[in-house]
């Protein structure tokens, strides 16, 4: 029997804001009666719902979930918007990429318990930074690694400011965006400066619980969060790929 796997990751509650989970498909521009088909045969490709037993198979053959991170994912569903962190397959798909190119030096922005920093941190030999405002004890002793991380505690956008001020420009190998909607596109902006050729950026959240899809919605996080996805449709400085795993994941590889 499959034991359902909770859906988690580092929360969002992020360098100033929070974001949330969620998922949204779009369906194309079809007329008359092949509408109906070729969408049938268009959403057989989509993810299964996170509670269907396809979903739970796929996730019970897929994690591999050191015990640090499995008891750290429970602490932070415990918390006060614990379901708003990155999903395990997430952190878990970030950290074999991170292992793929051999990264060394890895940039996390915004963190709660730091679930995907600590993933990152379990995968290839790094120096992680971490920033974001802290939440309940991280279990990162437990999986002696907390040696790795540099946690900084203040507004991203100083951080991003003084790691360009630096001189870091193009030395990290992987940045994780996973902060406040308002201000992505600055923070998507810094992070690509602070990536070197052949980094990769990810961007969580990108669909926003389906509300990049419904145009009567114009509040400010919504309408970051449309303008920072069309933004990167268009950047001839990456390639890219938007993956429908949580509340959508933006891949950015840097060219």
């Amino acid at each position: 029997m499959i034991q359902p796997v909770p859906r988690l990751s580092v929360p969002a509650a992020l360098a100033l804001g929070s974001a949330a989970l969620g998922a949204a498909f779009a369906t194309g521009l079809f007329l008359g009666r092949r509408c109906s088909s070729r969408r049938s045969r268009r959403e057989k490709r989509l993810l299964p719902p996170e509670d269907s037993p396809l979903w739970q198979y796929l996730l019970s053959r897929s994690l591999r979930e050191h015990p640090a991170l499995r008891s750290l994912r429970l602490l932070t569903l415990e918390q006060p918007r614990g379901e708003s962190m990155m999903t395990c397959e997430q952190a878990q798909l970030l950290a074999n990429l991170a292992r793929l190119i051999k990264a060394k030096k890895a940039l996390d922005l915004g963190t709660f318990t730091g679930y995907s920093a600590l993933a990152l941190a379990l995968g290839p030999r790094s120096q992680h930074r971490q920033k974001g405002p802290a939440g309940p004890d991280p279990l990162h002793p437990q999986a002696e690694e907390e040696h790795k991380i540099d946690l900084r505690l203040k507004p991203a956008l100083e951080t991003l400011d003084e790691l360009l001020d630096a001189g870091e420009a193009g030395t990290f190998d992987v940045a994780v965006v996973d902060a406040d909607k308002e201000n992505c596109t600055l923070y998507y902006e810094r992070c690509l400066q602070l990536l070197r050729p052949g980094g990769i950026l990810a961007v969580v959240s990108v669909l926003w619980r389906g509300r990049v899809l419904q145009r009567q919605l114009q509040d400010v996080e919504t309408q970051c969060v449309r303008n920072l996805n069309e933004r990167i449709l268009r950047d001839a400085r990456v390639h890219i790929s938007l993956l429908p795993l949580g509340d959508g994941l933006t891949l950015a590889f840097k060219i």
